[in-house]
């Protein structure tokens, strides 16, 4: 499919002229082409709604504020901070400061990309039900799965966002009197009854992936039971499982494996890929081997801290943050330095970039030298988002002003996932030996795996992970299945908002900032988090747009 959506892409902006500023100005277009109107143009459409799991939109978003993988509802979280300079994207500092205003253009895009999506599946479903006599059945149950990961990518950010369906295209500008968790419901159970078991071509959805999806949209709504159903049909049934090695989910030769549920496919085919994950230009090292830009995106201490374990290989689950994985804070890469001896979780250092640890395949990380401003973001790189020396053919060779276009797709769903997501609703249900064995066949990969991250005269990490014996109540594996979500998910762009569903956003951020600027001396990170940051505001333009037909979430008026 990553093929396919470069050789049609083109044709596809050419054909399709509507605009996707549903709060601007109405799409006009040319659906009714004949170009479109066959089976080769609903399927042209339907690549179109594909492409924008990226959340890039040509002249209506920038790339890095609106991306498919949510690296910076990360930056919103006690997992990674902005990281570069202070000054630069200076509206994302201010989204990790809390320091949220209706006209951040982070904010805005994250609003518009989406909808841009919408309304990309709603072409294909208008331009289908325009076509008589072909069978359409699969791509309008493809449609309707990519409109309800948009609604859904909206929902939670918004809350209060408006529906729109294939009949609104001509009249898109729609009150948002509340959830639509029901409208997303509904596209999901289509998708589930119309799509194929396998899907013809890899990268489209398939009935097993809306299964997936719907019962993470019951999750979300707290809907315990008939979540907890649909996971394990998924788990008992379905062909997914847990790769062997962890980094597989992480680079070119697991994608599209036997743990991916649903990825955007992202590749490279030329210096300054269009087809690379976009989003995350901002985001490989600011020095280093990589010759990259620029440094954004670093793993936060709070994060790193929570992959020590005990002695038993157990998690810290409430004293994680009483002692500090040992960093080259303000050490400069030719001073002494002694790599931590405590016992660690091996995912940290697949998920952050430490000193004196192999980066990627890339060699000894130095630490300071590689690191764009250790004052503003810390010691950490990311490391699940940046491509590995071993697949060269993962990464582009540079945007105009040294950008890199990783080709490593973006797991939206993978299986451990669906695991975790079943074992919290398990554990809600009072099902807790259902939970643990989730949560134990996630943590037996992390102890079983083979790749170990050590350099040549450098003493090996003290890695120590086992599963638990035991969940001896539900207030114990909730908070177990919780952890373990951040161990197994971090820097995945998951954190922000299993924060916000879980209603501990404020109280979670309020502990960490003042720990955290204690380990990185001169960083401020802010205001205190108030409830209304549990959710985002609607953007101030699409109310202005709409001519007051939007009202703004009460928490933000």
């Amino acid at each position: 499919m990553k093929k396919t959506i470069v050789k049609t892409l083109c044709v596809f902006l050419i054909l399709l002229s509507c605009s996707e500023n549903f709060t601007d100005i109405a799409p006009k277009g040319s659906l009714n082409s004949d170009a479109l109107a066959n089976e080769q143009g609903v399927d042209l459409l339907l690549i179109g709604a594909y492409s924008m799991l990226d959340g890039f939109r040509f002249g209506l978003t920038q790339d890095y504020r609106s991306s498919g993988d949510n690296w910076w509802f990360d930056v919103v979280s006690d997992d990674a901070h902005k990281g570069a300079t202070n000054g630069d994207q200076n509206e994302l500092y201010l989204l990790e400061h809390f320091d949220w205003a209706t006209n951040n253009p982070y904010i805005r895009d994250e609003w518009v990309g989406p909808f841009a999506g919408v309304n990309r599946a709603n072409a294909v479903l208008a331009q289908a039900a325009a076509i008589e006599g072909v069978d359409l059945t699969q791509q309008i149950a493809e449609a309707r799965f990519l409109r309800g990961h948009f609604n859904f990518e909206l929902q939670r950010t918004f809350r209060n966002i408006p529906f729109l369906s294939e009949e609104d295209l001509n009249d898109p500008n729609k009150p948002n009197p509340g959830p639509i968790w029901d409208k997303i419901e509904e596209d999901f159970q289509a998708a589930i009854d119309d799509l194929p078991e396998v899907s013809g071509e890899v990268g489209r959805a398939n009935s097993w992936a809306a299964k997936a999806y719907l019962g993470k949209v019951y999750l979300y709504q707290e809907k315990f039971t008939e979540a907890l159903a649909v996971f394990q049909d998924v788990i008992n049934n379905g062909p997914y499982g847990l790769h062997t090695e962890y980094v597989d989910n992480f680079n070119l030769r697991g994608e599209n494996g036997v743990e991916a549920v649903f990825s955007i496919q992202f590749f490279n085919d030329s210096g300054d890929s269009f087809n690379g994950n976009r989003g995350g230009a901002l985001n490989h090292p600011g020095g280093g081997p990589l010759n990259t830009c620029c440094g954004f995106y670093q793993p936060s201490q709070d994060l790193v801290n929570s992959f020590q374990t005990d002695p038993s290989g157990l998690p810290l689950l409430d004293t994680w943050n009483q002692t500090d994985v040992t960093n080259d804070q303000g050490i400069a890469s030719d001073e002494p330095f002694t790599v931590h001896s405590g016992p660690l979780d091996p995912r940290l250092d697949y998920t952050v970039g430490r000193r004196d640890i192999d980066f990627n395949g890339f060699g000894r990380n130095p630490g300071f030298d590689w690191v764009r401003v250790q004052s503003a973001g810390g010691p950490y790189l990311a490391a699940k988002n940046t491509y590995r020396a071993s697949e060269p053919e993962a990464r582009s060779t540079g945007g105009p002003w040294g950008q890199d276009r990783s080709g490593i797709n973006y797991n939206i769903i993978r299986f451990a996932d669906v695991l975790l997501m079943a074992a919290e609703a398990a554990v809600e249900t009072g099902d807790l030996d259902t939970a643990l064995d989730y949560v134990n066949q996630v943590r037996t990969r992390a102890k079983n795996m083979t790749y170990v991250p050590t350099v040549e005269g450098v003493n090996p990490t003290n890695y120590q992970v086992e599963p638990y014996v035991s969940f001896p109540d539900q207030a114990f594996a909730r908070k177990a299945v919780r952890f373990e979500r951040r161990l197994e998910l971090g820097m995945e762009g998951h954190r922000y908002f299993d924060l916000a569903r879980w209603g501990v956003l404020e109280s979670t951020m309020n502990t960490y900032f003042p720990n955290e600027e204690r380990t990185i001396p001169g960083i401020d990170l802010g205001i205190p988090v108030l409830p209304k940051h549990s959710v985002f505001p609607i953007p101030i333009e699409a109310i202005d747009l709409s001519n007051g037909v939007l009202e703004q979430n009460p928490e933000w008026q």
